[in-house]
């Protein structure tokens, strides 16, 4: 079955361009298209795409507000990947932390958006940009620090968390530790359930805020 996809984005240029390389491949199908957050609900429910690349920055509801509305209201959401001109945007950051699973730039090349799609469906994070890392340690808080001491993560899942945090898949992470994939899964999943993350990007989030790790 391939991974079909939700385009949002208020530029139908931007729109068109996204679907003249996604449909060129084999395993990926757009399924629908809309110019403004606000039409994402009703679509997501009737086309139930595995993956919405959303726009940020829209008139009538951007980016954050229609991540977290698909979040709350639709059940089995799919995943979502923020889409957007600057790599700096606070836009962005707030889309993540309100749950988006990705990040992708509008200059992309092709090869890059066609490997995005790909990953956020199938259920692992992007590697943030510098400046979105940055944005991510600006943001830092009692409550991430509280959050990740409350934890008490093992010396293996902190091992974990740090190369998540720099964007590596479980098959790099396992190559790296030197440790089979599916004991990473396992890893990923304790990791979450004790920071009460949804997903790793959320995990992520909260390895910057707290200190864990650093931008740098």
């Amino acid at each position: 079955m391939p991974v079909t996809v939700l385009l949002v984005d208020d530029e139908p240029l931007v729109r068109a361009g996204l679907r003249a390389v996604l449909d060129a491949q084999p395993d990926i199908e757009v399924v629908g298209e809309a110019a403004d957050g606000a039409s994402v609900i009703p679509l997501v429910r009737q086309l139930r795409p595995d993956v919405v690349a959303m726009d940020v920055r829209m008139p009538l509801l951007d980016g954050i507000e229609a991540t977290r509305a698909v979040l709350r209201t639709v059940d089995s959401p799919p995943k979502i990947l923020v889409v957007t001109t600057f790599e700096n945007d606070e836009y962005v950051y707030q889309a993540l932390r309100a749950g988006a699973d990705g990040f992708l730039l509008k200059r992309a090349r092709p090869s890059e958006i066609v490997h995005a799609v790909r990953l956020v469906a199938e259920g692992e994070t992007l590697l943030f940009p510098a400046a979105v890392r940055a944005l991510a340690a600006e943001y830092g808080n009692r409550q991430a620090r509280a959050v990740l001491e409350r934890a008490a993560l093992t010396e293996r899942e902190e091992a974990v968390l740090r190369l998540m945090a720099r964007g590596l898949t479980n098959v790099e992470i396992a190559s790296e530790l030197i440790i089979g994939t599916e004991t990473v899964k396992s890893h990923v999943s304790a990791i979450l359930a004790k920071l009460g993350a949804r997903d790793r990007t959320q995990a992520v989030i909260t390895a910057y805020e707290s200190g864990f790790v650093s931008p740098a």
